[in-house]
């Protein structure tokens, strides 16, 4: 699977100027939304899976940027540093109460920057989230959006057989939903994603 990570970065760095900021990055997974850090101040790096936590661990000693990040196994909920800003790395849609998320994100810094995909967006449905990217958006539109952009994006896959692999854990509706695409080469599934900035 692969994204165009560079023109995801991009994308959000040209809605939100992380220099010199502390910045709290939430469903950090393995650091491919990262390039960020070498300009902020600082980084706390929160996300509840072990094996991305030691992923990140290599990647940021990997770039020289040990000094720059905390890494935090564990709960958004239970993070009580402040900071300039706290980032939702296309993980709001997956947390059971995207509203307190978004609640208790306020207590931590005056902003708060979503990047996720957008209800229609292809990925999601392929994954069968739809549902839960649109209550994250429905919790967003509570507060005060300060900006608000929409980027195309894609997952590209060199066929079905390395589409199947990346999703097969998934299990129903994913696999009756890419069962059309069976003996395909180049595959890419349309990913629209917004990138909002709430304070």
């Amino acid at each position: 699977m692969a994204t165009d990570v560079r023109a995801l970065m991009e994308n959000i760095e040209s809605c939100y100027d992380f220099q010199g900021k502390a910045v709290v990055h939430v469903g950090v997974r393995e650091g491919r939304l990262t390039g960020y850090a070498a300009s902020a101040r600082s980084v706390l790096a929160v996300d509840s899976d072990p094996e991305a936590v030691r992923r990140l661990g290599s990647l940021i000693r990997e770039q020289g940027l040990l000094g720059r990040f905390i890494i935090f196994r564990g709960a958004f909920q239970s993070v009580g540093i402040r900071a300039d800003v706290v980032f939702f790395d296309f993980c709001l849609h997956s947390m059971a109460d995207p509203e307190a998320a978004l609640r208790h994100a306020r207590t931590l810094a005056p902003e708060t920057l979503v990047v996720e995909s957008t209800p229609e967006s292809r990925w999601a449905w392929t994954l069968g989230e739809e549902a839960e990217v649109a209550r994250c958006w429905e919790a967003a539109g509570r507060g005060e959006i300060a900006r608000d952009d929409t980027f195309m994006g894609a997952e590209q896959f060199h066929d079905y057989a390395e589409l199947l692999a990346a999703l097969k854990a998934r299990g129903e509706p994913t696999l009756g939903r890419i069962a059309a695409l069976k003996g395909r080469e180049g595959i890419a599934i349309q990913m629209p994603y917004r990138v909002a900035l709430l304070r």
